[in-house]
């Protein structure tokens, strides 16, 4: 288990060495493109393979204690240490990370995107691929902030050299919004370091804040959440998302939706909540809030998206939708209960699936039609898939009744639980202003579930007959192998929620409960 953690984390990055390297004679295949193309297919394989081994081999019955350590000291004189560990917390994370990874390769293999040589796209997606896993799996400060800084310059790179229409611009904001958080979030977890005198996160989440001040948690608080609220992203520091999304490639929105953004909300749930109780205790109001606003103000910009005239980017409009959803994600951590965390431990998973699932689609429509304008796709010459595509039709229909929240699917369960959460909230916190939250955050379901169907309808519907004909291919096989396990997932993650929270509800109780546990 040891080494199944440790390679999984090191393995991607000996993949992207070797994906620089030329191919073996002969392994080369039709060029060499395709193989290193492959190549990328085989080393995602084989990491989301382990992840399962190491799934299947977790102790089930004792989710809240870290498994597969290893612990290492790396920098004696700053106490840095190669701590490596998985609990019912961490693991969903790092299986849908893996899987989302195989899925984005697989999907490249097939239909990669227009931008330069294959190699370095492979390389930049493996490194990428190796830091957020580690950021998953690492249990030191020093080493979760190199691991959380990782991912920047593969996505950077990503989106500036595959993206679409002004990409560079859109790649620049990303950069630039992130690192800016990131040097303030450095200076928080220095500070915690400092002050109680060890960076292990396992130390520092018994010790549940006893050693620090309360001066000390509130600025911790602030700097590392600043930081965490842009990767998230929160309102008001979101605006470099939909810019980001719309000109990424296909594979780098699945990714960033799927994964980058929960490193974010992980951070506040890892970090701050054990480590630096009171101070959360004070901000949890304002979290709260920001929280709320965000629900409403990422519907109400779909919902502006979709109106008729608008001309409006899907892709866009799939961004703004991620506001709303990680905004419950929030609420529910700032409701510092058992139940609200647990339901956005639930939501991130659930939004990884569903979200990861729409922008596949969303591609696959912009490949077909040449334009993800939503008023081109629901014009005269509209796309009508129920008629022109009707497997592609319905799939788009399941995964955005799935983002509204359906009973029965995975987008279901988060947002409740994260409701439920904030309508109880911790002690000491203020239940008024939590009851307004969760009203504001329950109107903010019925936004999404009109503006979804809204897009449904006018990209679904439609005489298939109407303007010229149009050829419109339906879900290929590599397309159908790509999405059809986050659909069968968003099924059993609905069906049956217990898998999920039965891991997640005894780490997130001992996590509360801090040294007291």
């Amino acid at each position: 288990m040891q080494f199944l953690l440790a390679f999984i984390v090191a393995a991607p990055l000996l993949g992207a060495a070797a994906a620089l390297l030329p191919p073996p004679p002969g392994l080369k295949g039709r060029s060499p493109e395709q193989a290193v193309l492959r190549h990328g297919v085989t080393v995602t394989g084989v990491i989301l393979a382990a992840a399962i081994a190491l799934t299947l081999g977790f102790d089930h019955d004792a989710p809240s204690r870290f498994q597969a350590t290893t612990d290492i000291s790396w920098i004696p004189a700053l106490d840095v240490r190669i701590h490596l560990g998985v609990d019912g917390i961490s693991l969903p994370l790092l299986l849908m990370t893996a899987l989302l990874f195989f899925l984005c390769a697989l999907y490249s293999y097939f239909k990669f995107p227009e931008g330069p040589s294959p190699k370095a796209f492979v390389a930049l997606l493996l490194v990428l691929e190796s830091g957020t896993l580690a950021t998953f799996a690492v249990l030191d400060l020093l080493l979760f902030f190199l691991a959380f800084e990782m991912v920047l310059i593969p996505m950077y790179f990503l989106i500036a050299r595959w993206g679409g229409a002004q990409r560079q611009a859109a790649a620049w904001k990303f950069i630039l919004y992130t690192l800016l958080g990131s040097v303030v979030m450095l200076l928080g977890l220095l500070l915690i370091g400092v002050k109680s005198g060890t960076f292990d996160m396992v130390a520092l989440a018994t010790d549940n804040g006893r050693e620090l001040s309360h001066t000390t948690q509130l600025l911790a608080v602030l700097a590392i959440g600043l930081g965490l609220a842009v990767k998230t992203p929160m309102w008001p520091l979101h605006s470099w998302l939909p810019d980001a999304h719309t000109a990424a490639p296909t594979v780098g929105s699945v990714l960033l939706a799927g994964v980058l953004l929960k490193m974010g909300t992980y951070g506040f749930v890892r970090i701050l909540l054990p480590i630096t109780p009171d101070g959360m205790a004070t901000f949890a109001p304002y979290l709260g809030a920001f929280a709320a606003v965000g629900i409403v103000y990422g519907s109400l910009a779909c919902l502006a998206l979709a109106r008729k005239g608008s001309k409006g980017d899907l892709k866009r409009l799939i961004a703004y939708s991620s506001v709303g959803h990680m905004g419950f994600v929030l609420l529910g951590i700032a409701s510092m209960t058992p139940t609200g965390v647990n339901g956005a431990l639930f939501a991130n998973i659930a939004h990884g699936l569903i979200t990861g699932l729409l922008f596949f689609l969303v591609g696959a429509l912009k490949d077909r039609y040449g334009t993800a304008d939503l008023d081109t796709l629901a014009g005269a010459t509209g796309a009508a898939l129920y008629g022109r595509a009707p497997r592609l039709g319905a799939l788009l229909a399941f995964a955005a009744v799935a983002s509204l929240g359906l009973p029965g699917l995975a987008g279901f369960w988060g947002e409740m639980l994260a409701l439920f959460g904030a309508f109880d909230p911790a002690g000491g916190l203020s239940r008024p202003a939590f009851l307004t939250y969760t009203a504001i955050g329950a109107f903010g379901t019925l936004l999404t579930a009109a503006y979804l169907l809204i897009v449904v309808r006018r990209v679904c519907m439609g005489d298939p007959k109407a303007g010229p004909e149009l050829a419109v291919a339906d879900i290929q096989h590599y397309e159908f192998a790509a999405w059809t396990p986050l659909a069968a997932l968003t099924v059993l993650a609905g069906l049956w929620p217990a898998l999920l929270l039965g891991l997640t509800d005894p780490a997130v109780q001992k996590l509360l409960a801090g040294g007291n546990a």
